[in-house]
């Protein structure tokens, strides 16, 4: 069951990552839960639209259309970096070690080449009218490294081996802007997203200094290519990241940012501090969905809608994404004050 009639409108996400007013209120979200798109994507034209990407995909663009978003997100191949195996469920903490400690291990290592991964499927892919692709990739340039290394290894390695660590960044971010410059020339990609958490509650995970040295570079880099291939970049990250607000609009020039916590500095205040310099996408807070009436929620996201009314460059949706736990009917109070805008 189609949630709204309202026809995707790609057009309306540009208008508001060039920070202009848009015709209507927009929606954004990075991944919505699958139990959802399959719900209210309808079947009988679901199997028209899917295949894009990864098997993962199936019910993607039914389900985003179905929700009412002027895009679906996806990747743009396969490629990606061969992380360390890990148990079902488990998780990988800041302490343990990835697959390259030292020198002997990253010349071992097995790099995998955007250049020998198939990404036709989107050119081949059946869209609806109006919709286009927003292409994400396998992780970011900080991300990657990370886990690669593993965190406190690579604290280590910062102070032990920095040519080393130059190396490693060198590679996963040239690797990830071939995977960009790949993915950007089809029509039916209409922007980019460069996905990176960059830091924890209360600070980068690593010292702005040190982002400024082996992160902001890549990160500039893609975007240049995304802006040459004639497309808006938005960022996503999450974490504390203050004291890089200026790299992020003045030096790496994103056109939008996208995660926001309350905790950390909520979307209200993000708005009020730099929302007159990059278009500003999501916002309300994971805790929020989760616990709030959708009420309060439908408050909050008619209030931002409100806030921005007149400057736009803003596009209404999660902190972060809609996982399962999120509640369902909180996640509609969101989404129907935008479609009934």
């Amino acid at each position: 069951m189609r949630l709204t009639d309202r026809k995707p409108d790609f057009t309306q996400l540009e208008k508001v990552l060039r920070h202009e007013v848009p015709d209507r209120p927009v929606l954004f979200e990075i991944s919505v839960a699958p139990a959802l798109l399959e719900k209210y994507a309808d079947p009988a034209v679901s199997r028209d639209w899917i295949g894009f990407g990864l098997a993962s995909n199936q019910l993607l663009i039914a389900g985003y259309y179905a929700l009412g978003y002027d895009y679906v997100m996806g990747r743009g191949s396969d490629f990606k970096f061969i992380m360390p195996e890990k148990e079902h469920g488990k998780t990988i903490g800041q302490a343990e070690a990835g697959v390259i400690t030292d020198r002997e291990s990253y010349e071992a290592y097995a790099w995998q080449n955007p250049e020998d991964f198939d990404y036709s499927h989107l050119d081949s892919i059946v869209l609806p009218e109006g919709m286009k692709a927003v292409v994400w990739g396998p992780g970011g340039v900080l991300e990657n490294v990370i886990s690669l290394v593993g965190f406190q290894d690579l604290c280590f390695m910062l102070i032990d081996e920095p040519e080393l660590v130059q190396e490693l960044f060198d590679a996963v971010g040239s690797r990830l802007l071939k995977y960009y410059e790949l993915s950007l020339p089809y029509e039916k990609v209409g922007a980019a997203l460069v996905n990176d958490d960059w830091g924890f509650k209360t600070q980068t995970m690593l010292s702005p200094e040190q982002m400024r040295q082996y992160v902001v570079p890549w990160h500039k880099k893609i975007v240049a290519a995304i802006h040459a291939a004639g497309k808006p970049a938005i960022m996503h990250s999450c974490g504390n990241f203050e004291m890089m607000w200026e790299d992020v609009i003045e030096e790496i020039q994103f056109d939008g940012k996208h995660s926001y916590e309350d905790g950390i500095i909520s979307i209200e205040e993000s708005l009020d501090r730099w929302g007159d310099r990059i278009a500003m996408l999501g916002g309300i807070d994971m805790d929020y969905l989760c616990r709030k009436t959708p009420g309060e929620i439908a408050d909050r996201a008619r209030a931002l809608l409100e806030k921005t009314a007149e400057k736009g460059g803003y596009a209404l949706g999660s902190g972060n994404s809609i996982p399962d736990y999120v509640p369902e009917e909180n996640y509609l109070a969101m989404v129907k004050v935008a479609l009934e805008g």
